[in-house]
């Protein structure tokens, strides 16, 4: 349980407590009742397995996976996996890799739709990027149409180890991956996935720089636009 929950689920019970003491409602009770009992839930923080497999890249949110594509960034070609979370998802992220946090970057930006393309750019979002050892993860936590606030518990100079909880999204949101180009699918559009113990990728190992596989029926599309 994250403890934002407990807060919110007590504040509900004060004001419960007092609607019953000067109205004696069930009506008027049952209303802050079941919003702290809503708070409790929503703001669970299941355990989970972590996949202990050597290379494998996993899930760093709950939700179904909106898009698979190789994009060029700045850095190079990377495969960018999104991640969109709705109201009832578990909210807490984790990280998808073990490795070292090499740099957190805050953008301030607009709350449109998350499942829209252009809230990449334009939503207010958490960009951290991972040094695992040889190659650089990273994901983005991005606002959505509800979700109002990101936290991010990790700073440049962190270790994190894969599947770790590194901070939440409130209230409807999306989470992007980026990694690098050879890294091999193991999910597709549409697949629901589980943060910290889904595995949305494997990179070879010993895998040398490479160019973006050619694009088939089966694999992530490619997009044509630069994203930093």
């Amino acid at each position: 349980m994250v403890r934002d929950g407990l807060f919110y689920a007590f504040g509900l019970a004060i004001v419960a407590a007092l609607l019953w003491l000067f109205t004696h409602s069930l009506a008027l009770l049952a209303v802050p009742i079941v919003l702290a009992c809503f708070f409790l839930w929503f703001f669970r923080d299941p355990n989970r397995p972590i996949p202990t497999g050597p290379g494998e890249i996993v899930s760093p949110a709950d939700g179904v996976v909106t898009a698979s594509e190789w994009i060029e960034t700045s850095a190079g070609p990377r495969l960018r996996l999104s991640i969109f979370l709705n109201v009832f998802d578990v909210h807490v992220n984790r990280s998808p890799v073990a490795g070292t946090v090499k740099a957190v970057e805050y953008r301030r930006g607009g709350f449109i739709n998350a499942m829209k393309p252009e809230s990449v750019l334009a939503n207010e979002q958490t960009l951290v990027v991972i040094d695992a050892g040889g190659y650089d993860i990273s994901y983005k936590q991005i606002a959505g149409l509800l979700a109002r606030r990101i936290v991010c518990t990790v700073k440049p100079g962190d270790r994190v180890e894969r599947g770790q909880r590194v901070g939440m999204i409130k209230f409807g949101s999306r989470t992007d991956v980026l990694m690098p180009a050879d890294a091999v699918p193991k999910i597709k559009v549409g697949t629901r996935v589980r943060g910290g113990s889904s595995i949305l990728a494997v990179l070879p190992q010993a895998a040398q720089p490479q160019a973006a596989p050619a694009q088939s029926a089966d694999t992530p599309s490619r997009a044509a636009t630069l994203v930093s």
